[in-house]
């Protein structure tokens, strides 16, 4: 496995046939498991690892987000990644970088979070055209962002096709996150409630059983598949969810 720290050596090293897994790395079984699926389907797999302050809503949210970067290289080798693309800041955006990628992107995620989407847009167009992808591999648990994506794939008619795999959820039912090790013991418990909540497949019931947590939204949204998504605050942690309603009336 090698590990690449610049865009021009990204460049270099670009080969056809290959799977892209863009993550801001603290990976987890999630992540293992687009990891796996790209192995599957490319010649060549290529994880990147960037932590893009751009997505963040506040300087704080960025320094909290949690970083392990042997842990992820680890597992990526592990994972049979051939190329881990690990840029600093200044790589993707440099001093005099100002152009942005707008999908005029509203609701949900968008509404709480102003210009996260943005950010997502530009970053991903920039791997995209940095790592020339075949396929390019997304969770389903951030389904507004994987909206975003596909919507940029088709709108800007790039050349890379969106492979979209299933929410990876612990034995309890908490869809992995990254934040989650950011939870106190408490709060963990307390987060079941979403994805309880989100089981209902109906937003007013989801509601009521949230009760008592802080919700920025229990919605039904109509992306591709059509789902429930929710999201919740716990101290300082904010964590996101959903439930695909294909075959659902509302």
């Amino acid at each position: 496995m090698r590990v690449v720290r610049t865009v021009a050596e990204m460049k270099a090293a670009r080969a056809a046939n290959t799977g892209l897994v863009p993550t801001m790395g603290a990976l987890h079984a999630g992540h293992v498991s687009l990891l796996d699926a790209a192995r599957r389907e490319n010649d060549h797999v290529v994880v990147s690892l960037f932590v893009n302050q751009a997505q963040f809503s506040s300087a704080a949210e960025f320094a909290r987000y949690p970083r392990d970067e042997q842990r992820d290289l680890d597992l990526a080798e592990r994972a049979g990644v051939d190329i881990v693309f690990a840029p600093a800041a200044e790589e993707l955006y440099p001093p005099d970088f100002r152009t942005w990628v707008d999908p005029d992107e509203h609701g949900l995620e968008a509404a709480f979070r102003p210009g996260h989407f943005t950010a997502v847009a530009t970053v991903c167009l920039k791997l995209f055209n940095i790592a020339r992808p075949r396929l390019a591999y997304f969770g389903q648990k951030d389904a507004q962002q994987v909206e975003v994506v596909r919507r940029v794939i088709r709108d800007l008619d790039l050349d890379v096709e969106l492979r979209v795999l299933p929410t990876v959820r612990d034995a309890d039912g908490l869809a992995l996150s990254s934040r989650n090790a950011l939870l106190t013991p408490r709060q963990r418990d307390r987060a079941l409630a979403l994805p309880r909540a989100l089981e209902t497949r109906d937003a007013a019931r989801a509601r009521e059983l949230l009760n008592g947590i802080d919700v920025d939204y229990v919605e039904v949204a109509d992306f591709e598949p059509r789902v429930l998504a929710g999201a919740i605050r716990l101290g300082s942690v904010r964590l996101i969810d959903n439930v695909p309603l294909e075959g659902e009336d509302e």
